[in-house]
């Protein structure tokens, strides 16, 4: 248990703001890799219930004819940003093709902080409901300050100065903006029908991958997408599964190497390897009229 416990006391060790980038690959690519995935997978998932989000990646096409690839350009593109650094070449191509991607589109700034808060927020409440142990005070500071570097980049204004503040952001914003939108509700359909052709999920009948999914969404993000709660016992026993899961990773030895996205069996789009600049999408025009104002230029990484 000793062995266990090693890098979260290599992680107290640091400085939560000064080292947040180094933290945060620790909790990511160590402590915590399967939950982060599946915590930044409903992360994103969360913000599709937003009407002005949802109808707008159903109007580009893109989540719902080519899901795998957006899936898996996202995963890429964040984890180049986190194995290389924000300041790195890789981790600035990987920013520059993120924005250049978001200034096709007339995105408001509300939207954007709240996409943030989303991978500030949703991986401390999995992590502290399912994970092996909880995130300290210095692993959730430092992801907070890492996610607030990366907005910075992304020319995201008006951002929360702790955790707590994204937090509050998150839980009123979907309070106030959460709703049933047609478009967003087809782009939910075709993420939940792309995870059950991820391992071990197309071994398992599809209803029974619905139900686990909706158990895990909670009571209001089914409401917005207008699906129905499944029974709740299914429900508890579908968190009492992963719960499980977490009790039973606290007795593993620590991984010995680092995980990185691009090594999920279900990241299928680039069996022949691919290069930072050309994932994403590339819009020749926007479908959606852009306002007189022009969004501020994102900050430029150092």
């Amino acid at each position: 248990m000793a062995r266990r416990f090693a890098i979260r006391d290599r992680i107290e060790r640091l400085d939560p703001v000064a080292d947040h980038e180094e933290i945060s690959r620790l909790v990511a690519t160590y402590e915590f890799p399967w939950d982060v995935t599946q915590a930044l997978s409903f992360a994103l998932f969360r913000t599709f219930a937003v009407p002005s989000i949802g109808r707008l990646l159903h109007e580009t096409g893109e989540f719902t004819a080519r899901t795998q690839k957006r899936h898996d350009d996202t995963v890429l593109i964040l984890d180049a940003i986190l194995e290389h650094g924000l300041g790195s070449s890789e981790g600035r191509a990987a920013i520059r093709r993120m924005n250049q991607m978001h200034r096709a589109y007339d995105i408001a700034n509300d939207d954007l902080r709240y996409v943030l808060a989303t991978f500030v927020v949703t991986p401390v409440r999995w992590i502290d409901e399912f994970g092996w142990r909880r995130l300290t005070p210095t692993e959730i500071v430092a992801q907070t300050t890492y996610y607030r570097r990366l907005g910075r980049h992304m020319g995201i204004r008006d951002l929360p100065e702790d955790y707590a503040g994204f937090a509050r952001l998150l839980d009123d914003y979907e309070r106030e903006h959460f709703a049933f939108d047609a478009g967003g509700r087809a782009v939910a359909d075709a993420t939940i029908e792309l995870f059950g052709t991820i391992p071990p999920n197309h071994l398992l009948p599809r209803p029974l991958v619905t139900a686990m999914l909706r158990s895990l969404m909670g009571p209001e993000l089914c409401r917005a997408f207008g699906y129905p709660e499944p029974p709740v016992p299914v429900q508890r026993a579908c968190r009492s599964l992963i719960r499980l899961r977490g009790r039973l990773v606290r007795w593993l030895p620590p991984r010995r190497r680092p995980f990185r996205a691009r090594d999920l069996s279900y990241v299928r789009s680039y069996p022949h390897g691919y290069r930072v600049e050309d994932l994403g999408t590339f819009p020749a025009g926007c479908p959606v009229p852009h306002g007189p104002a022009a969004a501020p230029a994102p900050e430029v990484p150092r």
